[in-house]
C-alpha cells in the first residue's frame, strides 16, 4: 500500500485526536519501521490496519466508522494533493467512472508496484450508478469513506447504500442516487 495513506492516515489522527493521541496510537501498534512512513514508499497494509485497530481502542469508535472517517478526509486531501484528476467541470458519476480507467492507471504509471483495488461501475440509469469495490485488502468502509468524501467535494444532493458482497469484505456494492 502507498505510503501517502499511512502519512495522511497519521495526519488525521493527529488533527481529530491530538499528536499525544496519535504518538500512542503508532506505538501501541508495533509497527515494524516504528510509525515513520514516507509518502512515495510502500507498507503492507496490516499496518494501516494494526493502526487503526488501536485507535478504535484508544477512543472508543468503531473501525468501520474510522475508515469511513479517514476514507471522507483522505478523498479531500486527495483533491489538493492531485487537482490533475479533480476537473472542475465533472459530475461525480464521470470522476467515479474515471477511476479504474484513467486515475488507477495513472498510479501504475508511477507506481508499478501499487496494488489498487478494482472499481467497476454500471450507469442505471441518469441518476443512479452501481459501483463494485474489489480488492483482498477487505477496506469497504474505507471505499465508503471515499464516495462520502467524493458526495461532498462534488456538492451534488446523493444517497449512497451499501451492500457487503463477499462476507469477508473483499467485495462491496455501493449505490449512488442522485436525489433533484
Amino acid at each position: 500500500m502507498k505510503g501517502v495513506i499511512f502519512t495522511e492516515y497519521i495526519e488525521f489522527v493527529e488533527n481529530s485526536f491530538g499528536f499525544d493521541l496519535a504518538q500512542e496510537m503508532v506505538e501501541s501498534s508495533n509497527l515494524t519501521n516504528e510509525g515513520v512512513f514516507t509518502s512515495v514508499g510502500t507498507y503492507d497494509s496490516s499496518e494501516l490496519v494494526a493502526m487503526v485497530v488501536n485507535l478504535s481502542k484508544l477512543v472508543d469508535i468503531g473501525i468501520s466508522e474510522l475508515l469511513i472517517a479517514y476514507g471522507e478526509h483522505l478523498f479531500g486531501r486527495f483533491a489538493e494533493l492531485y487537482p490533475h484528476f479533480f476537473i472542475e467541470d465533472i459530475t461525480i458519476y464521470d470522476f467515479i467512472n474515471k477511476i479504474d480507467n484513467y486515475i488507477h492507471v495513472e498510479v501504475k504509471k508511477l507506481y508499478p508496484d501499487a496494488e489498487l483495488p478494482k472499481v467497476t461501475t454500471t450507469y442505471i440509469d441518469n441518476d443512479r450508478i452501481e459501483i463494485i469495490y474489489s480488492s483482498r485488502r477487505k477496506f469497504g468502509d474505507f471505499a465508503h469513506g471515499l464516495l462520502l468524501g467524493a458526495v461532498s467535494f462534488f456538492k451534488e444532493n446523493i444517497e449512497i447504500s451499501k451492500q457487503i458482497i463477499e462476507e469477508d469484505g473483499s467485495e462491496v456494492k455501493f449505490i449512488l442516487i442522485r436525489k433533484a
